[in-house]
């Protein structure tokens, strides 16, 4: 079973989800983005447009996507393809794909980035090529992630609540902006709308929820995003964002709840409406 290690020396992987700062604090977005510049060979390849939005991301999270590891050879020969998911100041979602292999001359991990599945797919196919056949991941009988190591690697990430800081910047402005963006008729009707008028901060937290995948490639985009906020008086209003593409032509979608729990349960109908597994 391919495995991840914390610490970001040559050699070692990078544990999913682990802090990179070198005194072991957990990264800004901006600064997360510089690493993985830093590191990437081909880093350059990353167009100006898309750095200056990620740079302005307000949450970061890594999702390991595949893996691929060999260990019949003189050494072990593997392959890490890492989803970094920046969450924007307007709300929308920009995803960075790493690719993570070590079967360069040298006994150390080598990095890639791409901002587009299909040059990734053309990069994993080279990489695997070099790995050969046999070994654990696609190619072999295990064909992606295992359901129950995805479910495993989720809830080794960490609390799934994240103290919340609130920002007094424009949040009358960002409930108004959310709200509007839903595309479900039975989201928080217009009382909330008013309540939300006067709000006095605002904070934003992905998700973490541990879903299990079907076999073959993961095309599904789900994410839950709690905006919570601050009322007069140090009351505190949530309500849960389901972003999703489970829609007919594959459209990417956001709908708002007043309930977590409602949230949840609209995504296992729009799975089942589209044939796919969450």
């Amino acid at each position: 079973m391919a495995k991840t290690r914390a610490g970001g020396g040559e050699g070692e992987s990078r544990g999913c989800g682990e802090p990179d700062g070198p005194d072991g604090r957990e990264l800004s977005p901006a600064e997360q983005v510089e690493e993985l510049l830093k590191r990437a060979q081909n880093g350059f390849e990353v167009g100006e447009p898309v750095l200056d939005r990620l740079r302005t991301a307000l949450m970061h999270q890594t999702e390991l996507r595949s893996y691929r590891q060999r260990n019949d050879d003189r050494r072990p020969l593997r392959c890490n393809t890492y989803r970094h998911v920046f969450l924007l100041a307007d709300g929308s979602s920009l995803l960075l794909y790493e690719l993570e292999h070590d079967t360069g001359p040298q006994e150390r991990f080598l990095y890639e980035l791409y901002t587009h599945e299909d040059p990734l797919d053309a990069a994993e196919r080279r990489v695997h090529d070099r790995i050969g056949g046999g070994g654990i991941g696609p190619g072999s009988e295990a064909e992606e992630l295992p359901a129950w190591l995805a479910e495993e690697l989720l809830l080794a990430m960490g609390p799934t609540r994240p103290r919340r800081e609130y920002v007094s910047e424009a949040s009358p402005d960002h409930a108004r902006r959310l709200l509007r963006r839903a595309e479900n008729a039975d989201g928080p009707g217009e009382v909330v709308r008013e309540l939300l008028q006067g709000a006095l901060g605002h904070h934003i937290a992905l998700i973490t929820k541990p879903r299990r995948r079907g076999a073959g490639r993961d095309a599904t985009w789900c994410r839950f995003y709690e905006h919570a906020f601050l009322l007069e008086g140090g009351g505190e209003v949530s309500l849960w964002e389901l972003e999703h593409n489970m829609t007919a032509d594959g459209r990417l979608v956001c709908e708002v709840y007043l309930d977590e729990a409602e949230a949840e349960v609209a995504a296992d109908r729009h799975a089942r409406a589209q044939g796919v597994e969450l």
